[in-house]
């Protein structure tokens, strides 16, 4: 029977960190679905549409090299809920650190109840990519500087469009 894991994240922008976890869900499963996650409270800076652009860019070439189907959608409402659509009883999180691991227990305990047919696995970043976040990546190219150590190239680049003119950038 074929195995389907959910990624979610907001992805804004797909890191160099996004891409570890990938590589290890495409080791768990034969099907990986990247879902966005968007919420009316949240101000990304790349649309949904540029993001999914973004996934399938970089993501795709990934998962052909691991043999593992692809595909990316976006949900709106509870992880479990997107899971349960998606058809996957893998739910993949990545941990960087330990404030991660006590954020991502309470949610495995939570979605776990409500889904109990979905298992929560929990892939730990790599030494290098540990650090990264999207967060600071946003953060260091809107101050103009160099992302190429925590992005693929193509990520990097629209990142430079997106603020080009910017102040700053």
């Amino acid at each position: 029977m074929p195995r389907t894991a959910f990624y979610p994240g907001s992805f804004d922008p797909v890191t160099n960190g996004h891409l570890d976890v990938l590589r290890g869900a495409c080791r768990l499963a034969d099907r990986v679905v990247m879902a966005i996650g968007t919420h009316p409270s949240r101000q990304p800076l790349f649309t949904v549409e540029e993001r999914l652009a973004m996934l399938k860019e970089v993501c795709e070439p990934i998962a052909a090299k691991e043999k593992v189907k692809l595909e990316t959608t976006t949900f709106n409402d509870l992880v479990v809920a997107a899971t349960r659509r998606a058809g996957a009883t893998i739910l993949i999180r990545g941990l960087r650190d330990g404030g991660d691991l006590d954020y991502e227990m309470q949610m495995a305990g939570m979605n776990g109840t409500m889904a109990p047919e979905v298992q929560t696995v929990f892939l730990p970043a790599t030494p290098a990519t540990r650090p990264i976040t999207a967060t600071l990546v946003r953060q260091i190219a809107g101050m103009g500087g160099d992302v190429s150590a925590f992005v693929p190239a193509q990520v990097a680049a629209h990142l430079k469009k997106k603020f080009a003119g910017k102040a700053g950038a």
